[in-house]
């Protein structure tokens, strides 16, 4: 009896230990993701990954940290596929204080299972805006071809009304998307709807008061906080998140994600190009050097890379192509300076078209354009007159430099006369006799023999 006591014990025991572990191990933890500027192939890459290492490390909640003013609609739509699929609640926060979330970030937000914003922040602006801008576009820059709606558009803010068909279509397109998230979620639909066709936006309160987010708060303890109890659909689950006191790991992108998102940068882009094109315009006018056009193939690689992950506009891409294609001809054409000016200024051109405007930070100055361009002007000046300099030096090597030399004749017999030349033996011809000691001058080269002459008999 005794023994059956005991056993009946020892399994309570075990069994709380077991239940005290399991309550230890559900500790609440939230991960709190960083997703500045503009959103990106390298934004959705991160996002997706950490998404998938809360479901690994089993967060109780993802935090977006979120400060952008938009950016491509494929990479968006990633970012909101990664986020409709995760089975940890995603909150995503318009923080600090000054941040926004416009464009993509709306539809972000809209997405997300919580949607929260700091104090003095603000969303909206979410009319998607073709950035392949050709002849024949109408005035939202649409281009008259045919596209992918999923490539070469991104929520920004320009007006809808108007336009060609391929406009409205792509009005239309992320009109219905964002109204189906904003069903999915409970959210306010006139308000998506307007934030797409009108280009609306909505500060922090009137968010809250029109039903487009869910909570205001000031630091992501507060957010967590605010939240706790609030029930959640994840699939055909509802889940209440219990997020007080949880543990909060911020995770920042590794180096790769950063170059990458480094390359977005349209000054670097450009930057990237021309110093790809100075070093293979080196490499061609003093070939033989090799570093010069090395890091000119790499970094024109790196350029032609970066523009493929930006909003580019392919008119501003043809110009800029021309533009290095002139001053690389400038190389071996005779144009006295015609094709480097034309392709200087073709550069800058190209430079004005080549980035979508609608979005400031994807902008390229005027000053930063003029700037390149002086810098180019000035390089392209540099390496035209240091490749004619060493055009008119005098020969330094090679048999031109032996004609008129002076040498001493070492043998001369029946078997032929060798003489020494710069400090090699070389085996002469002339057509008076030769004798040995005697001073001689080289008239010609032919071959690995030396036509000289006394220089007794030369005129000096």
């Amino acid at each position: 009896m005794c023994n059956s006591w005991e056993r009946l014990f020892r399994a309570w025991v075990m069994t709380l230990a077991l239940l005290g572990s399991t309550v230890a191990g559900a500790a609440p933890s939230a991960r709190v993701i960083d997703v500045n500027g503009i959103i990106g192939p390298a934004t959705a890459t991160f996002v997706a990954r950490q998404l998938d290492a809360a479901v690994r490390a089993g967060d109780t909640i993802v935090v977006l940290r979120m400060d952008t003013p938009g950016g491509l609609d494929s990479a968006m739509r990633e970012i909101i596929r990664a986020i409709l699929a995760s089975p940890v609640p995603v909150a995503t926060f318009v923080h600090p204080e000054g941040a926004r979330a416009a464009s993509a970030g709306t539809f972000i937000l809209y997405a997300s299972h919580v949607a929260a914003m700091a104090p003095a922040t603000n969303l909206g602006a979410a009319t998607p805006v073709a950035i392949g801008l050709s002849p024949g576009g109408d005035d939202t820059g649409t281009p008259a071809g045919k596209r992918d709606p999923d490539e070469g558009k991104r929520a920004d803010a320009a007006p809808a009304t108007g336009g060609s068909a391929m406009s409205r279509k792509a009005v239309n397109d992320a009109s219905a998307y964002l109204r189906s998230l904003a069903e999915l979620r409970g959210r306010d639909i006139d308000f998506a709807e307007r934030a797409v066709r009108e280009a609306a936006s909505l500060s922090a309160s009137e968010a809250l008061a029109a039903g487009v987010i869910d909570v205001i708060a000031a630091d992501v303890p507060a957010l967590l906080e605010a939240v706790d109890g609030r029930a959640v659909r994840l699939g055909d689950t509802e889940v209440e998140l219990a997020t007080v006191g949880a543990t909060i790991q911020s995770v920042a992108p590794g180096w790769q994600l950063r170059l990458l998102g480094a390359l977005a940068n349209p000054q670097l882009a450009v930057v990237l190009m021309m110093i790809g094109i100075y070093g293979l315009f080196f490499e061609f006018t003093s070939p033989g050097f090799g570093v010069p056009g090395i890091a000119g193939a790499v970094c024109l690689l790196l350029a032609l890379y970066a523009f493929h992950m930006l909003p580019v506009n392919w008119v501003g891409v043809a110009l800029i192509a021309l533009g290095a294609g002139l001053m690389l001809a400038e190389a071996f054409v005779p144009s006295f300076g015609a094709f480097g000016v034309g392709g200087v200024l073709a550069f800058m051109l190209g430079g004005l078209f080549l980035v979508d405007s609608e979005l400031p930070a994807l902008g390229l100055s005027i000053p930063f354009l003029a700037g390149i361009a002086v810098l180019s002007a000035a390089t392209l000046f540099a390496i035209g007159s240091l490749a004619a300099r060493s055009h008119r030096r005098p020969l330094a090597s090679g048999d031109g430099l032996l004609v008129g030399s002076e040498g001493q004749v070492t043998t001369a017999g029946a078997d032929g006369c060798w003489a020494e030349v710069g400090g090699e033996s070389w085996r002469v011809e002339s057509d008076a006799a030769l004798r040995v000691g005697e001073r001689v001058r080289v008239l010609a080269v032919r071959g690995l023999t030396l036509q000289v002459g006394a220089t007794d008999h030369e005129t000096h």
